[in-house]
C-alpha cells in the first residue's frame, strides 16, 4: 500500500500541500482531478521526491516504509515510477542503454540482464506496445515529437515493471490518435500487472472512461476536499469546479 499521511509542501516559502491524505492499495486505480494550480503535480513530485520541494509535515509510506526523505532512485527501486507531464530530453544518451541502466539498478547481480539479453527483452515489450524497434537506436527523447515522448513515457513503465505508477497528465500535448495509441498501451500493461496500482492527474474524460479508475479524488486549494467514484468526474465535467463548489455550499447549508 502507498500511503499518503497528512502531507504538508512548500516551494519558495509558500504552502502549496496543506495537509493531503490519500491511500492506494495494490491494484487501484485512482484518479486525482482539480483545477490548474491546486497542487496535483506537487503531489506527484514530491512522491518521488523531486527535491525542489519541502516536505514541512506528513509522511509517504510505500508497504509500511517511510520513504518521505530518501532518494528518488531509492524510491524507484522500491517500486515507484512516475509517467513526466513534460518528458525532457537527454542527449547522448542511448534510450536501450538508459532503459538497462534503470531496470538492472533495481536487481542483485546475478540476475540483471546483459546487452543481448536486455534487448531481447526490450524487443518484447516494443511489440507488445506497437512500438517501432527504431527506438531502441535513438537517444532519450532526443528529437521526439510529444506523442513519441509519451509513449517513450509509457514504454519505460512496461519495462521497469513498477508496484505503482503515477501518471501526470499523461495526454498533455496529444492529438486524439496518439492519445488512443498511448491508453491502449496502459490498458495491455495493466491486464499484464494486475496488482499494478496507477494514480491518474488529469482533466481529459477520455483517460477516465478508457482505464476506469476505482477512486476519484477531487483536490482544491492544497488538499483534497472529496473521495468517490466516476460520479465526481461526470458532476465536474457537467458543472464545471466553480458551480460544484456552489452546489455543495448548497446541499451543506442547514435551512
Amino acid at each position: 500500500m502507498l500511503e499518503i499521511k497528512r502531507i504538508f509542501v512548500s516551494i519558495g516559502g509558500k504552502e502549496i500541500l496543506k495537509g493531503t491524505t490519500l491511500n492506494i492499495k495494490p491494484g487501484e486505480t485512482h484518479a486525482l482531478i482539480g483545477p490548474n494550480g491546486c497542487g496535483k503535480s506537487t503531489l506527484a513530485n514530491i512522491l518521488l521526491g523531486h527535491p525542489g520541494y519541502k516536505v514541512t509535515s506528513g509522511e509517504i509510506v510505500l508497504n509500511k516504509k517511510n520513504i518521505t526523505k530518501i532518494s528518488p532512485s531509492d524510491r524507484a527501486k522500491l517500486g515507484l515510477f512516475l509517467a513526466f507531464q513534460h518528458p525532457i530530453e537527454v542527449p547522448g544518451v542511448n534510450f536501450t542503454s538508459f532503459l538497462r541502466l534503470a531496470y538492472n539498478s533495481s536487481l542483485p547481480k546475478n540476475k540483471q540482464l546483459s546487452v543481448f539479453n536486455f534487448r531481447n527483452y526490450l524487443r518484447k515489450k516494443l511489440a507488445l506496445l506497437d512500438i517501432s524497434e527504431e527506438f531502441m537506436e535513438r537517444n532519450v527523447n532526443e528529437g521526439f515529437s510529444g506523442g513519441e515522448k509519451k509513449k517513450a513515457e509509457i514504454l519505460q513503465l512496461a519495462v521497469l515493471e513498477p508496484k505503482f505508477a503515477i501518471l501526470d497528465e499523461t495526454d498533455s500535448g496529444l492529438d486524439i490518435d496518439a492519445l488512443k495509441i498511448v491508453l491502449k498501451s496502459i490498458q495491455k500493461i495493466k491486464n499484464l500487472s494486475p496488482q499494478l496500482s496507477i494514480l491518474l492527474i488529469s482533466h481529459n474524460q477520455k483517460i477516465f472512461d478508457s482505464l476506469k479508475p476505482d477512486y476519484v479524488h477531487l483536490m482544491q486549494d492544497g488538499r483534497i476536499i472529496e473521495n468517490g467514484g466516476i460520479e465526481v468526474i461526470k458532476r465536474i465535467e457537467k458543472f464545471g469546479y466553480r458551480k460544484n463548489n456552489e452546489i455543495k455550499k448548497l446541499k451543506s447549508r442547514k435551512w
